[in-house]
C-alpha cells in the first residue's frame, strides 16, 4: 500500500535525506514542486496529504483549492508566508522549528558587527585592488564600550548577547513582551526604541515578521540614530523600509549596514544597496550551517509525520 503524498513546495537544500529519513515510518511518497509559484504548487499538491515548505508563499487561495491537505511542515522559524488562519480554517495543522539555528543567526550577526566595525570587507576589497591604503580605512574605533542595540529580546539575541558582551560591546535591547527579569537575567539593559535608536552604534534587528513591525526601522528611526551607527538585519528583510534606509545612507545620516536579508529576494541586480563601501551583503544565509539544515529537515518533518499518524506536534503553530 503506498503511503501519504508529501509535497516539498521549494528547497535550497543540497538534498533531502533528512526529511526523507524523517518521513520514513510512513512509507511516503516525496515529490518536489516544479517551482515555487502558486501554479506549480496546486499542481503537485492538490490531492497531498501534507506539504514541506521553505520561502514559498501559501495563501488562503492556495490552501483553499488542497484537497486532503492536513500538515504543513515550515522548514523554519517564521511563518508569514502561510495564512494561518486559513490553514485553521481548513483545519491543516501547521508546524515550524523554533529552536534549530540560534547559533548560526547570532554568530551571523556577530560577524557583520565586528566586520562592520573593523571594515573588514572594504579594507580586503582594497588590498585585492592592489591598494595599500591604511588611511582609506580610518576612523577605526576600538569595540569595548561601544553599544549594540537588540531590537527584540527572543531567543536568537538571548544568544547574541554574550558573545556581544565578550567583545566588550554594552548591550541594550528592546522588546515590549519581554519581561524585565529576562533582561536581568542576561545581564542586557532594558531601554525604549527611541533610547535604543539614540545610544546603539550597533542596530541589530531582530523581531519577528508581522504587519505591526513591517517597515519598523524607516526614516523616522533612522532619523533618531547617530551619523555613525551600523544597521544589521539577520531577521527578515521587510523589517526595515528599504527604500528609506537606501535615503538615509545616502545622506550620510548613518553609518553603514550589514544585510543578510532583504525586501526583495534575490536581491535585484540594479538596487542601490549593491557597490557600497558601508553596505555588507549576504543572500541569506545566517541560518546555515550543515548541523543546522539537518536539525531544521528533521525537526519539521518529524512533526509533519506525527500528525499524518495522529499524534501532536511538538512544534506547533496556531493563527494569530
Amino acid at each position: 500500500m503506498t503511503g501519504p503524498l508529501i509535497v516539498v513546495t521549494d528547497s535550497p537544500f543540497p538534498n533531502l535525506d533528512p526529511a526523507r529519513a524523517a518521513l520514513a515510518r510512513l512509507d511516503p511518497r516525496v515529490v518536489q514542486a516544479r517551482s515555487g509559484s502558486a501554479a506549480d504548487i496546486v499542481e503537485a499538491a492538490r490531492d497531498a496529504d501534507a506539504i514541506l515548505v521553505t520561502y514559498a508563499q501559501l495563501p488562503g487561495d492556495l490552501l483553499r483549492q488542497l484537497t486532503k491537505c492536513k500538515a504543513i511542515g515550515r522548514f523554519g522559524i517564521g511563518v508569514d508566508n502561510i495564512d494561518l488562519k486559513a490553514a485553521a480554517e481548513l483545519g491543516i495543522k501547521v508546524n515550524y522549528v523554533p529552536d534549530y539555528c540560534f547559533d548560526e543567526v547570532s554568530d551571523q550577526a556577530m560577524a557583520m558587527i565586528i566586520a562592520m566595525a573593523r571594515k573588514v570587507v572594504l579594507a580586503n576589497s582594497l588590498v585585492q585592488a592592489g591598494r595599500w591604503e591604511m588611511p582609506a580605512l580610518v576612523p577605526l574605533r576600538r569595540l569595548r564600550g561601544q553599544v549594540v542595540g537588540l531590537v527584540g529580546f527572543g531567543n536568537i539575541p538571548r544568544v547574541l548577547a554574550p558573545k556581544a558582551q565578550a567583545f566588550g560591546f554594552e548591550v541594550i535591547a528592546h522588546d515590549p513582551y519581554a519581561p524585565a527579569e529576562l533582561f536581568e537575567k542576561h545581564n542586557v539593559r532594558q531601554v525604549t526604541m527611541d533610547g535604543l535608536l539614540a545610544e546603539s552604534d550597533f542596530v541589530s534587528v531582530h523581531a519577528p515578521l508581522t504587519p505591526e513591525t513591517r517597515g519598523l526601522l524607516g526614516a523616522e528611526a533612522f532619523a533618531k540614530m547617530k551619523k555613525t551607527a551600523i544597521v544589521v538585519n539577520t531577521a527578515r528583510g521587510p523589517l526595515i523600509n528599504e527604500a528609506a534606509l537606501i535615503m538615509a545612507l545616502d545622506a550620510g545620516e548613518i553609518g553603514g549596514a550589514g544585510l543578510d536579508v532583504v525586501e526583495t529576494e534575490p536581491l535585484p541586480a540594479d538596487s542601490p544597496l549593491i557597490g557600497r563601501d558601508n553596505v555588507i551583503l549576504a543572500p541569506h544565509t545566517a541560518f546555515y550551517s550543515v548541523e543546522a539544515l539537518e536539525e531544521l529537515q528533521t525537526k519539521a518533518a518529524s512533526d509533519v509525520a506525527r500528525v499524518l499518524s495522529g499524534e501532536p506536534a511538538v512544534y506547533p503553530i496556531k493563527a494569530r
